[in-house]
């Protein structure tokens, strides 16, 4: 209970260089002096924001092995980002030896506003995507019916891919680079052609994408 105030002091200190001061000399966290965090909930065991690095308000993250963030990458207002540690007393993923609950970001990366991210396994998104619009779903546990326990898979996310509003994604699912994925989409195992537009329950090919499309190509990732 002290440990969890003594957090929520912290979140809420206005001045950013003592909050950094205190979460990386007590926490040993690696915060680059250029990377922010704003009012929000951010424990995972392991933190490294490199140099650029966002994070806004009224977040939560915890449960994580590691959260790591690549330079000028972004996590928006108000999203949930929640593992499960390795070490717990309850018995939910005992038998899942290799699992590793983190969520590592690459460059330019942004993850938009209201979204769900479950890294009760790993998470991997590539450079330059965009997780956009609100209430995505990332989802990497649920229930083994044939052996009636909890059951996790990672989630990998390739270079410069476009998620649109609302997509669903399920455990163990890989989305090949230069994806996009339509808003509403539920995708159920892995997207491997580049260069597509995916839609549809279950996600189906739609179409080619051209490849010089300025999303594909962009060097700043921020979109105006």
């Amino acid at each position: 209970m002290i440990n969890t105030v003594f957090r929520l002091v912290v979140a809420a200190i206005p001045y950013w260089p003592l909050k950094r001061y205190i979460l990386c000399k007590f926490y040993g966290y690696r915060i680059s002096p250029s990377a922010r965090i704003g009012f929000s909930y951010i424990y995972p065991e392991r933190l490294v924001m490199e140099q650029g690095s966002r994070i806004g308000h009224a977040n939560v993250c915890k449960g994580l092995n590691l959260l790591r963030m690549a330079e000028y990458s972004s996590i928006g207002k108000l999203n949930w980002i929640t593992g499960f540690p390795k070490k717990s007393e309850t018995r939910h993923f005992v038998f899942e030896l290799s699992r590793k609950p983190r969520l590592v970001i690459g460059r330019h990366v942004a993850i938009n506003k209201r979204h769900l991210v479950d890294c009760k396994n790993r998470i991997i998104i590539g450079e330059y995507t965009t997780i956009a619009g609100f209430r995505s779903q990332l989802l990497t546990h649920s229930i083994e019916l044939a052996s009636s326990r909890q059951a996790s898979a990672p989630i990998i996310i390739g270079k410069r891919c476009f998620l649109g509003t609302g997509v669903i994604i399920l455990p163990g699912s890989t989305i090949a680079s230069f994806s996009v994925v339509a808003a509403g989409a539920v995708v159920p195992k892995s997207l491997t052609q580049r260069y597509s537009l995916y839609a549809g329950v279950p996600a189906r090919l739609i179409k080619d994408l051209a490849p010089s499309c300025k999303y594909f190509v962009r060097d700043v990732g921020y979109v105006d």
